[in-house]
């Protein structure tokens, strides 16, 4: 029984672990970040989204508009619309449509922060806490749950992956590769807790 109490014990104590602990306090220039972030006019994208084991697939489209704001729009290949989010400077967030089976607060909440992440729309550099391992930088951003991390190589030249995250783990990883005229070609977003990804393929016009 005492032994069964120790291994408890000490798988509770492990979970607790903060996978950041062994980062260590660094300098470095938040602009690097500006390089990675999307210069977006507009760029249309295919999408496919897999949410425990249902698959939705379509166009997202993304858009400057004349005041700044990004739109957002999810639609089917034949035009049925599953959402239109608008963000605007200053941390702002509009929803202009969403669908009756998606218009619930949870899933608003988990897509907003998906693509304020990818937008890279949360970047106050007077917030920011720069820290490394052997491997990476890691650009800290304090959201008022959680953080923001943006993990690029020691160069600062490659944007290794992004993770939104709890004090101790992970819950959202992103990716962004393959940038041409300062647009990724290529974005994942992949939670941690539940089976949930995205994936966005350009599509060239």
């Amino acid at each position: 029984m005492r032994s069964l109490l120790l291994i408890s014990f000490c798988i509770i104590q492990l979970g607790c672990v903060s996978v950041y602990k062994n980062l260590q306090d660094t300098t470095g220039d938040i602009h690097n970040l500006q390089q990675f972030k999307p210069v977006i006019t507009t760029a249309l994208y295919k999408i496919d989204v897999n949410v425990i084991g249902k698959y939705l697939s379509g166009l997202l489209l993304l858009k400057t508009m004349p005041d700044s704001s990004i739109r957002v729009v999810f639609s089917s290949e034949m035009g049925f619309k599953f959402f239109d989010f608008e963000f605007s400077p200053g941390n702002r967030f509009k929803v202009n449509y969403i669908i009756k089976q998606m218009n619930k607060k949870p899933v608003i909440k988990t897509l907003r922060k998906d693509f304020e992440l990818i937008l890279m729309q949360s970047l106050d550099p007077s917030t920011v806490h720069i820290r490394k391992d052997s491997l990476f930088i890691y650009y800290v951003f304090p959201q008022t749950k959680g953080f923001y991390y943006y993990i690029t190589n020691p160069g600062g030249n490659e944007l290794v992956r992004m993770e939104r995250s709890s004090k101790r783990k992970p819950v959202v990883e992103a990716i962004m590769k393959n940038y041409r005229n300062g647009i990724p070609d290529t974005i994942g977003i992949t939670h941690k807790n539940f089976n949930f990804t995205i994936g966005l393929k350009k599509i060239e016009r």
